[in-house]
């Protein structure tokens, strides 16, 4: 263990019991007797174990609950397919180790720093998970000072101080440009989220890598901003079906602004995908319900929340913070997606 922190498993191997139980001993959760919790604290302290998690438990205080401010509120989560999904993968996993979620909704960054200080202060929660990463976020200086263990969902590269667990945008660029490039398509739009978030970023710099390396017809994708919402998504999408020379083909940053893509275009009565393909980066239910079903990129969010939970369970076992890429997500090929128009017919009439 020269070099490296003595972790549970270091405990349970020295013990010769399982890590739950070695998690259990150093708690005080039931479960395990008291000869084998003292005997755990014992090679515990003889290891210098010195986890956060650990070192609050030994005195007795320890929360057993992670932290969750969302910048949304409970109706929006309600229509976010995505979110819903995450939380549901951190509360499986949270749950098997008997941990309970802290979920809060704010209004801003200052908001959920002063969240994250009164949790502190409070001892309400043994570590948070950052959502949503902006450009210079001001919330990982402030976590970092607090010394609270933390996970950023969605961050790229590493996070000195912190874990992160990133998706790769690069992968699923590559195969949105690939099949549009095969359709054609000679004139490509985005309906992104806002652009203020780091992955909006990284999303629209991995399309246009993967649009000129693979020297495609439509050259940079003209992307517009929105926020996740139907609204936003309508208003974006009657802009850029309302122009002289309107897109073969538009990509939403998720499924429910795709749908909402989709209305627009009925109610303008623009045919998908005769005149414009619609494409969303992320599937659910709806995505295939609808006429046309869309053609959607399709990854396992609710994965995504459970090993995002598990790298905070890293941090409070006493690992060092990691930075993680996510699997690739799979092209769905549904109905919504077509060869590109004829140049005369994409023209607005």
């Amino acid at each position: 263990m020269a070099g490296r922190r003595p972790t549970m498993s270091d405990i349970a191997r020295r013990v010769g019991v399982s890590r739950v139980a070695v998690s259990y001993a150093l708690n005080g959760r039931p479960g395990v007797s008291a000869d084998l919790r003292e005997r755990v604290r014992e090679v515990a302290e003889e290891l210098g174990f010195t986890a956060h998690r650990a070192a609050v438990a030994l005195h007795g205080a320890a929360a057993d609950v992670v932290g969750l401010a969302l910048r949304r509120t409970s109706a929006a989560l309600r229509s976010e397919v995505f979110r819903r999904q995450f939380v549901a993968g951190l509360q499986m996993e949270l749950s098997a180790r008997g941990f309970g979620l802290a979920l809060q909704f704010v209004e801003d960054a200052g908001e959920e720093i002063a969240v994250y200080r009164r949790w502190h202060a409070e001892r309400r929660v043994d570590g948070v998970i950052l959502c949503d990463l902006r450009v210079d976020d001001p919330r990982l200086p402030a976590v970092r000072e607090l010394g609270l263990p933390a996970v950023v969902a969605g961050g790229s590269g590493a996070l000195p101080g912190l874990a992160n667990l990133s998706t790769d945008e690069h992968a699923g660029a590559e195969k949105v440009v690939g099949l549009l490039t095969a359709l054609g398509h000679r004139r490509v739009a985005r309906v992104s989220g806002p652009a203020d978030l780091a992955h909006t970023a990284a999303r629209t710099a991995a399309l246009d890598a993967a649009a000129l390396d693979a020297a495609a017809p439509f050259g940079p994708i003209l992307t517009v901003a929105a926020d996740y919402t139907g609204e936003a998504a309508a208003t974006a999408t009657r802009r850029l079906l309302s122009g002289r020379e309107r897109p073969t083909a538009i990509v939403y940053d998720n499924d429910l602004m795709a749908l909402a893509g989709l209305g627009v275009a009925a109610e303008m009565h623009v045919s998908v995908p005769a005149e414009v393909s619609i494409l969303a980066w992320e599937d659910s239910p709806l995505c295939q319900l609808v006429h046309p079903a869309l053609t959607v990129l399709r990854r396992s969010i609710t994965d995504y929340g459970m090993r995002t939970a598990r790298l905070l369970f890293e941090l409070l076992d006493g690992g060092p913070p990691r930075s993680v890429r996510y699997g690739n997500a799979a092209l769905v090929v549904r109905d919504s997606t077509g060869p590109a128009p004829t140049e005369r017919s994409s023209r607005r009439r």
